[in-house]
């Protein structure tokens, strides 16, 4: 199963979308928001340009700008949770007028999961009301516009298997984010 886009287009287009780069621990982050919230956080692929494009694929009538107040809470809680594994993103409201109702289902549920807990794709499956749809749950995780606001990378596969991540370094990324977060099992140093 995959989890977590590296920004993939959803439903709609959402009118007025800026978005900016800031420095996060893992590097250089892109935050893309419209008036009622955010609407894409990119992580950092190999050079801002590809950034850029990222962000600028998935959102193409966006304009690059400085954060007003929605954007800079956001760009604070993303930059405390790389930093110290804290998360206050509950506190940054989101866009998900242009997501299916099934992915801003199991978006809401997985917002709820705290740093330094997981959950299986089966248990936000049942939380949903969906029980047996894990498939469906990996799948609209994959297509998770605004990762680490929206935490994808809490949710595992079964037996505490890291499962996918779609985005930029795929489940090595998601190791290091869960060992920030003091997942056990993800925080203490390996030999390999």
């Amino acid at each position: 199963m995959s989890v977590c886009s590296s920004l993939l287009t959803h439903t709609g287009v959402v009118p007025d979308v800026r978005y900016t780069l800031f420095d996060t621990a893992i590097g250089r982050c892109a935050l893309a928001w419209g008036d009622r919230g955010v609407v894409g956080v990119q992580l950092p692929e190999g050079s801002d340009g590809t950034t850029r494009e990222r962000i600028r694929a998935a959102f193409p009538a966006a304009v690059e700008s400085g954060p007003d107040a929605v954007g800079r809470r956001a760009v604070e809680a993303v930059t405390e949770l790389l930093v110290s594994g804290q998360d206050p993103s509950a506190q940054v409201p989101l866009d998900l007028s242009q997501v299916p109702d099934f992915d801003a289902r199991v978006y809401a549920v997985t917002r709820t999961i705290t740093a330094g807990s997981t959950l299986t794709y089966g248990e936000v499956a049942d939380r949903v009301g969906s029980p047996g749809a894990a498939q469906a749950v990996g799948q609209a995780l994959g297509r998770n516009p605004i990762p680490l606001l929206v935490p994808c990378h809490r949710v595992l596969a079964a037996g505490g298997k890291v499962g996918g991540f779609s985005a930029h370094g795929g489940a090595v990324t998601k190791r290091v984010l869960l060992a920030l977060e003091h997942v056990p099992g993800f925080d203490e140093p390996t030999l390999f």
